[in-house]
Parts: structure tokens; sequence; C-alpha cells
């Protein structure tokens, strides 16, 4: 399936760290999904013991995600798809997926995209943003502090010129707790 090359859809860390080789980056925006910090990460971004928090793309019917997308050529797609299961499935609470994404050309394509399991055990969909910036402000796994998560994702929809209200304002409430 993946051996003509693919797209696949970044909303989080995707967006400035994907990892992967690719041949062509867009702007794009996926219908019926939020970006949400809903997962515990207890890898990445916080631990068991001190989960974090990071995002993933809650199912809402009346939202959508901008975000990312990413073409991945066919000399390096069985390599890049192995690299980003490896990295996003490590603990099988997101699913991948494959929905219709609009590129900001006009195009649009079928691309690959990791949501949420809401049976999963690290879902949390829904915790009020202070709670998820008291989370977030405190944790850190193996990639880093899941303030880093957060500053650097926000930053980066901001210069790609995505609006995300939401992931802004909690920027700010972490930053007021960290004092950073």
């Amino acid at each position: 399936m993946f051996e003509n090359g693919f797209w696949v859809f970044g909303y989080g860390s995707l967006v400035w760290q994907p990892e992967f080789t690719f041949q062509a980056r867009e702007i794009a925006r996926l219908d019926g999904f939020s970006r949400s910090f809903c997962m515990r990460s207890i890898h990445h971004r916080g631990s068991v013991a001190n989960p974090g928090l990071v995002l993933a793309l809650d199912r809402d019917r009346q939202a959508h995600c901008d975000g990312v997308a990413f073409f991945v050529g066919p000399e390096v797609s069985v390599a890049t798809i192995a690299g980003l299961r490896e990295r996003e499935l490590i603990s099988s609470a997101y699913l991948e997926q494959i929905h219709e994404i609009h590129l900001r050309s006009g195009k649009k394509v079928d691309a690959v995209c990791y949501v949420i399991d809401e049976n999963h055990n690290q879902y949390c969909g829904g915790l009020p943003l202070a709670e998820q910036a008291a989370i977030i402000a405190h944790a850190i796994g193996g990639r880093g502090p899941n303030t880093e998560y957060l500053y650097n994702t926000a930053s980066h929809l901001r210069q790609l010129g995505i609006k995300d209200n939401e992931l802004d304002e909690l920027e700010r409430l972490v930053r007021s707790i960290t004092s950073t």
C-alpha cells in the first residue's frame, strides 16, 4: 500500500520534527477531528510515574484540524512508514488510519493520520486547560520536557500561519506556571 509513496498528516511534533525524508510539504486540513492534548504520555514526554500530555487527533464531527501534510516518495516509503509506526504506535494509544485531507493548494488526498483510541487507558479527553497546563509544566519523558513539546508545536504552527487559540492559551498558562 505504501510502496508508491504516501501522504502523512502532522498536527503536533511531526510539524517541527518529522524525522523522515519527504518530497513535498503543504499546509492541510483534516475535517472531523480536533487537535487536543488528550493522550497521557508515558514514554516521550512523561513517564509511568509522572505522565505528561501529548497531542492527538480527537474525533469531533464539528471540528477541523489544520496541520502539515508531507508526501513521502516511493524510494523511502517502506522505511518511513516503519519509522512512523515505531514512533507513533509505541504504546498503542494511537490508531493509524487513512483519512482524506484538504491541501491548501485545493487538492484532496488520502493521508496517514494518527488518531487517539478513545478506549485506550492513556486517553484523557476533556481535561480543563488549567489541569493540562499543570501536567505539561512538570512532566519529562524520553524525548525531553513536556513544555518543550508544547512550545515547539505552538511556535511552529504560528510560523506557518496556523491559528490555534486553545494551544496559544495553554502555552500562556504553562509559561505562567514555569515563569519561562
